[in-house]
């Protein structure tokens, strides 16, 4: 039974192995990489199957402009034998559900706009945000969580490592999702 939880500190191998087998070793350069390097994730999932992790997703915390703050989604990742069952859509699902109950009001993100658009992505929402390097500008989406939150926001998209959740204020959330 596949269940999704909280990423635990022994999990940081089987995240790599199954980064590197859906990404390869160019992740590292890309330009939504630079916004992760160094920073803590606010919300970090894994889903297992039988205890063996077949699926990650992490959101972290940026700021567009001077003022506005949202979370980065991705990576988001499943091992080559359980893509196509549902887990990826599962784990995003999830994963909106507790940084909506949070309190984070909006998610960028950069990735395939079919898939993503599924769960409500748009390229719309992110047309006057910049990040810091080349992107394909059909490929950089955004989603409100909160009516309104990315209206009119404009400027570069940077690193916000001031913002952090830890282990406890996860757990936290998770059991307030859950009960809902």
């Amino acid at each position: 039974m596949v269940t999704i939880d909280l990423e635990r500190d022994g999990d940081a191998p089987a995240i790599e192995g199954i980064l590197d087998e859906g990404f390869g070793p160019e992740r590292h350069r890309k330009t939504a990489q630079r916004l992760r390097k160094g920073q803590t994730p606010v919300l970090a999932l894994v889903a297992r199957d039988a205890g063996r992790l077949i699926g990650t997703l992490r959101f972290w915390s940026v700021r567009i402009g001077k003022c506005h703050r949202a979370l980065l989604l991705g990576p988001v990742a499943v091992a080559k034998d359980w893509r196509g069952r549902g887990v990826g859509g599962w784990l995003i699902n999830t994963g909106l559900a507790r940084v909506q109950a949070m309190g984070h009001r909006a998610v960028i993100l950069v990735g395939d706009a079919p898939y993503y658009g599924r769960f409500g992505f748009s390229t719309a929402l992110t047309e006057g945000m910049t990040l810091p390097g080349p992107v394909d500008r059909a490929r950089f989406l955004g989603l409100e969580l909160e009516d309104g939150a990315l209206a009119g926001v404009v400027g570069r998209v940077a690193a916000n490592p001031e913002v952090k959740s830890s282990p406890r204020q996860q757990r936290r959330m998770t059991k307030r999702v859950r009960a809902a």
